[in-house]
């Protein structure tokens, strides 16, 4: 009969090899993806969706923060598989966290995967999780932000469910410990967690995730800045529709730049789990650096999504090719 003691160093070697078989199973996936995935099978590829992501993208702007948003929530729930898009009674883009998707980010993947249907040499070959990875790409690009390379040859899970978004995804309460938690339990670290919160440059929110912060028993949110906050409590008085869209980025919310860390500097992150990336002063020497130089920001955000683009991903025959994203075959 094991001992305490020894109970309990069984159950930390056990834990060891979880991780260490972890680790190996995901370097292993991602060691499968590269850059020129399709290029006997689908060689047009990006530019075929790049030109479907601009259509869209002309006829509206929320084809940017809407489809950026899109991968970051498929990523971080069950990996980069597009099991998002998968439709059915309990699926996950019907979970609570889920529900504000924009549908011009669904609208987006799925007419560039008609796009690339239509060539006869690419119909059923390319998944519905690489088009999502190219058109995240493509629409940070469009915004003003950096042209990177995707690294391609995901293919889409078969399953998707609301279960599996619970407490998967960060909170706008979210404190630095727990945002760093989340991302590390993906292999990202602080500074990748830094610089994908920069794609709040784009988009907006509602006034039910933030009105903590402006109504509080004590008036303001001591954090937030006070003529900022002022002009939050006009857009959004007590009682307000909860549907009203509010900018994350009063400044330049239609580019993808550094502004989203100068805003931080002076008290105007919309979510208090983007102020706390100033306040903190674990994280406040990252975000000075991005607000002072765009160039480090696009550098760390490259780095940080091509990361995330690696998160869970399904190669080999552990997935499909879904000839339509909302359904499995």
């Amino acid at each position: 009969m094991l001992q305490p003691k020894q109970k309990r160093t069984s159950k930390m070697k056990k834990q060891i090899l979880y991780l260490v078989f972890l680790s190996f199973f995901v370097a292993t996936s991602y060691a499968q993806l590269r850059q020129n995935f399709y290029q006997n099978t689908c060689p047009n590829v990006e530019s075929i969706v790049r030109s479907a992501v601009a259509k869209k993208f002309q006829q509206t702007f929320v084809t940017a923060p809407g489809t950026l948003r899109l991968f970051f929530h498929d990523c971080f729930v069950r990996g980069c598989d597009a099991s998002v898009f998968l439709s059915n009674p309990n699926a996950e883009r019907d979970h609570h966290d889920d529900l504000s998707l924009a549908g011009d980010g669904f609208d987006t993947v799925i007419k560039a995967k008609a796009a690339v249907d239509r060539n006869p040499n690419c119909r059923n070959k390319v998944s519905c999780a690489d088009i999502l990875a190219l058109a995240t790409r493509d629409v940070v690009a469009l915004t003003g932000g950096p042209s990177y390379k995707v690294e391609l040859g995901r293919r889409d899970g078969r399953i998707s469910t609301r279960k599996s978004v619970q407490h998967k995804l960060p909170h706008a309460d979210f404190t630095l410990d727990q945002l760093n938690k989340m991302f590390a339990s993906h292999g990202l670290s602080q500074t990748d967690m830094i610089a994908l919160s920069g794609a709040h440059t784009l988009g907006f929110s509602h006034c039910d995730q933030f009105s903590k912060r402006i109504y509080t028993k004590t008036g303001i949110d001591r954090t937030l800045n006070t003529k900022y906050a002022l002009q939050l409590r006009q857009m959004c008085p007590v009682n307000v529709d909860p549907r009203i869209a509010i900018n994350m980025d009063p400044t330049t919310p239609q580019t993808f730049d550094n502004v989203y860390y100068q805003n931080l500097q002076q008290g105007k992150g919309l979510f208090s789990s983007d102020q706390i990336l100033y306040t903190d002063t674990r994280s406040r020497r990252t975000v000075n650096l991005f607000a002072s130089n765009n160039n480090a920001f696009n550098q760390a955000f490259v780095a940080a999504i091509t990361k995330l683009g690696r998160v869970g991903v399904l190669t080999g025959n552990l997935g499909e090719i879904r000839r339509d994203c909302s359904r499995v075959n």
